[in-house]
């Protein structure tokens, strides 16, 4: 089995059942993972059923129910997904994040993959490891905060211009509730930009992850954006690298609408 860092390898389902007790948004049924990078268009068609209102029951329960900072307590100074996808989010944050803007990386590590050559007023950081922001040399300020644990951001309303969420996604055990904060510290219209692939740490990631192939997980990041109900424009992207052997990049992205109502 491919692996990209220690303890961090292709998205499978675990050695537990974690199977949901009932389908998705319904009749809608949840498939196996196994769909082939590529086979999605550049912007996927927004399914008939997008909104994600009630989730089964199990939906975020993980393998590994132990507290997180004891997960993420070992730094790992490592990137997570190939060159070629960490340049297909570079270019994502080109395009929707504003030069000169405040941006906010969320669940960050130690690298950030904003564009070299772009200059920004403020970069923030949150993430799990101390040690690992601060050897990240984007980040102007950072906090160390489990959003598992407290959903909370600490930063006031409309703070920022642009936030990016990368490969963490799938570890939000209240995802909605995060995604609801994001809108509240983003200003009314600046982007979220959301990516991931088909890897993860199995024993972190929901258990509605496994259950999903990966044009699943972009109508529950969707899902996720519309329940939040601060988000508009809600779009999915395929970013893939057209070239074998590459890791698989997909995008979900937002507009905020400010502080939910």
């Amino acid at each position: 089995m491919a692996s990209d860092g220690p303890g961090r390898r292709r998205a499978r389902r675990p050695p537990v059942d974690l199977r949901l007790s009932a389908p998705l948004g319904g009749e809608r049924g949840i498939t196996e993972r196994g769909a082939l990078a590529g086979k999605i268009s550049e912007t996927v068609p927004r399914p008939e059923r997008t909104t994600v209102s009630h989730f089964p029951a199990g939906a975020f329960r993980r393998y590994d129910e132990t507290p997180d900072e004891q997960f993420y307590k070992t730094p790992r100074l490592v990137t997570h997904i190939d060159d070629r996808a960490i340049a297909a989010v570079t270019q994502l944050y080109r395009e929707h994040f504003p030069a000169g803007g405040a941006i906010l990386d969320l669940m960050s590590s130690w690298v950030s993959h904003l564009p070299p050559e772009v200059a920004y007023r403020r970069v923030a950081g949150l993430g799990m490891n101390e040690v690992e922001l601060q050897n990240n040399p984007r980040l102007d300020e950072y906090v160390v905060q489990n959003l598992n644990e407290n959903p909370k951001l600490p930063f006031g309303d409309g703070e920022f211009d642009g936030m990016g969420i990368c490969v963490s996604v799938d570890y939000l055990t209240d995802p909605v509730t995060v995604l609801r904060e994001a809108g509240r510290v983003l200003k009314v219209g600046a982007p979220i930009v959301i990516t991931f692939s088909n890897r993860c740490f199995p024993d972190k990631a929901v258990a509605i992850w496994h259950q999903l192939d990966d044009q699943g997980h972009m109508r529950l990041v969707e899902g996720y954006l519309r329940e939040a109900g601060n988000f508009a424009d809600v779009r999915s992207l395929d970013r893939s690298p057209r070239r074998l052997f590459s890791d698989p990049l997909y995008a979900v992205i937002g507009e905020s609408t400010g502080p939910a109502a």
